[in-house]
């Protein structure tokens, strides 16, 4: 069973999409370990390695996700887990900019993907299931 670190990033508080995917992801079988809101990058990280995740799903609704998601990558080639798939979603920029430059930034940053706000987790699945080789 692939297990998939989850939660909010930042600042953010926003509880009830993290619970929708945390659900789904239960249901397609996945182990899921959600460290919930208000969340830095090195709980994700420090998550990943406790429970030797194969993914990082990062979520984002309060706009700064982009000064927030920043490093990470960085930080999780430093703590031995520089190629964990990285994905990130919701409001994860401040105001509305063109999505496909916002996608190049993220994957600049090092994630394997991002999505824009609205996208329910049902239609990162097949993403998902192919970065983790299923």
């Amino acid at each position: 069973m692939k297990t998939i670190v989850i939660g909010v990033i930042g600042a953010d508080v926003h509880a009830v999409g993290n619970r929708i995917i945390e659900f789904v992801l239960k249901n397609e079988g996945y182990n899921v370990v959600n460290i919930g809101v208000l969340s830095s990058q090195e709980d994700f990280i420090h998550a990943a390695i406790e429970t030797k995740a194969d993914m990082i799903l990062v979520s984002s609704l309060y706009g700064h996700g982009e000064i927030d998601c920043r490093g990470m990558r960085e930080k999780c080639v430093e703590a031995g887990i520089g190629k964990i798939p990285m994905f990130v979603g919701g409001n994860i920029v401040v105001g509305k900019q063109n999505f496909d430059e916002v996608h190049e930034r993220f994957l600049k940053m090092g994630f394997n993907n991002a999505y824009p706000p609205g996208t329910p987790i049902e239609k990162t699945l097949d993403d998902i299931k192919e970065a983790l080789g299923e």
